[in-house]
């Protein structure tokens, strides 16, 4: 018996899709998940992100995070991992 899965992610397409705004506001859609990428370098890693299909939003909290938008609209996280 193969042992249990100790992680999981489940994803499912959702009808009526609104893409979330950053950051939030009234009235309007909210993140539904949202992931960190801890990464080495904040300037190299949205380089290579960028090329894939994300956009840079234009509101960043953070001078250690880049907050990104994957093609579909959802916010994710590039921290800069300073351990």
């Amino acid at each position: 018996m193969p042992p249990p899965l100790k992680d999981r992610a489940a994803l499912q397409q959702a009808e009526g899709y609104r893409v979330p705004v950053w950051p939030p506001a009234d009235g309007d859609q909210r993140l539904m998940m949202h992931f960190d990428f801890q990464v080495g370098d904040l300037d190299s890693a949205v380089a290579e992100a960028v090329p894939l299909g994300a956009t840079v939003a234009d509101f960043q909290p953070q001078e250690n995070v880049r907050v990104l938008f994957d093609p579909a609209g959802h916010p994710f996280c590039l921290c800069r991992d300073d351990d």
